[in-house]
């Protein structure tokens, strides 16, 4: 098995997005949500794309700076925040976001008096509503993330935060994720400019100069067809926000799983192929150590699946009902259930198309099986190169202790 990466593909949603939010007059910093493909290579080549990082743990940050990716394109979110992350955070003047009031209260401590050295601000819930996948829903009533703007008192108490904290001068919201449409991710944001709005006429002056709206942009699975696409999200906005764009508000993006799905690739081998009870089933070494989500909820994260002969070239013949499992010892781990696909046998190859984002950077430790090389591809050839190479069973085991 191995992860494939069309970087090309990745330069193209980077400058997809550049070209979408690019306003006369307004500034806006990109972040990739390191998260979605925690791979050092990846986030050098979005840094040259012009693209920071968006971090939410020192590990995370590590990769980041690794990188080369500089402090000042570098936005720290995180809901469990440590004392020693929050001044590296100050140290390095790397964005930092605050998730409620006990961090606020950290902050306040180590805080030199004046400006801080360091973009400060609060991340808000909007609490606008669920997506149709409600473990990916960052703005539910009871969501873990930020300071809920409906709990009684909640607007009142933020403005009070930042009229004692003249450093605070960013606002945060996250809404958008896979299964979140467009008028949703506005109507948080929408949330979150109305109330900078409010403590700006409350401070007398403009205090919050800053609006990060987040990520979040969902993917299309079913097909190769990229949308909504970045275009689509910033032209909603700026239908729903005019004042969003009018040049009185830096803004910042945190995408991930949209920068990067659509590129990648896991190519696995059909070990082996068998029936049971009628139905046959093609035994692959690509299941739960990669596609977690996918083989944990398949209803929220299916993916395609190609069938392939032994060469890569795609497989004749008529569909066969199939399921398409992975290597670990466990009966639901399948990729694909009840699929129909030209029938799979020993030797053969399946696709697994838009896996760029989490595949290859979540790996699920399930029996001990070690990570996968990831290569990166580019150019007429096309010509590669590793991104990163596969764990060998002596690192295995170094890293288990041995």
């Amino acid at each position: 098995m191995v992860g494939l990466l069309d970087l090309d593909g990745v330069r193209a949603a980077a400058a997809d997005l550049r070209a979408a939010f690019a306003t006369p007059g307004v500034e806006v910093t990109h972040t990739f949500a390191v998260k979605a493909a925690s791979l050092v290579p990846v986030l050098r080549l979005l840094s040259e794309e012009g693209v920071g990082a968006e971090v939410a743990s020192p590990g995370e940050l590590a990769l980041a700076r690794a990188a080369g990716v500089p402090p000042g394109r570098i936005v720290l979110d995180s809901p469990a925040k440590t004392p020693d992350e929050l001044r590296e955070a100050l140290a390095l003047g790397i964005a930092l976001n605050a998730d409620n009031p006990q961090e606020l209260a950290r902050l306040d401590r180590l805080v030199p008096p004046g400006t801080a050295a360091a973009p400060l601000g609060l991340r808000v819930n909007p609490q606008v509503g669920a997506g149709s996948i409600g473990a990916m829903s960052t703005a539910t009533a009871t969501s873990k993330f930020g300071v809920a703007l409906r709990d009684e008192g909640a607007v009142d108490w933020v403005v009070r935060a930042y009229l004692d904290r003249p450093w605070l001068t960013r606002l945060h919201t996250h809404t958008g994720s896979q299964g979140v449409p467009l008028e949703l991710m506005a109507a948080g944001v929408r949330a979150a400019y109305e109330l900078a709005e409010r403590i700006n006429t409350a401070a007398g002056r403009r205090q919050v100069t800053t609006l990060d709206i987040g990520g979040g942009l969902p993917v299309n699975f079913a097909s190769d067809e990229v949308r909504p696409g970045f275009r689509a999200y910033a032209d909603a906005l700026r239908a729903a926000l005019p004042g969003l764009f009018d040049g009185r508000y830096a803004l910042v993006t945190e995408f991930g799983r949209s920068l990067v799905a659509k590129a990648g690739t896991i190519l696995a081998r059909v070990e082996y192929a068998k029936t049971a009870g009628g139905r046959a089933i093609a035994v692959t070494h690509a299941g739960a150590q990669v596609a977690t989500r996918t083989v944990f909820a398949p209803g929220a994260w299916p993916l395609r699946v190609l069938a392939l002969d032994p060469k890569g070239r795609p497989k004749d013949g008529e569909p066969v009902v199939q399921d398409v499992a992975g290597p670990c010892c466990f009966a639901g781990d399948l990729v694909a259930a009840a699929r129909e696909l030209p029938l799979l046998t020993e030797g053969d190859l399946v696709a697994l198309p838009d896996t760029g984002a989490y595949y290859f950077s979540t790996h699920f430790a399930y029996n001990s099986l070690p990570r996968p090389a990831v290569h990166g591809y580019s150019g007429p050839g096309p010509a590669f190169r590793t991104l990163r190479r596969a764990q060998t069973l002596e690192e295995l085991v170094r890293e288990s202790g041995g």
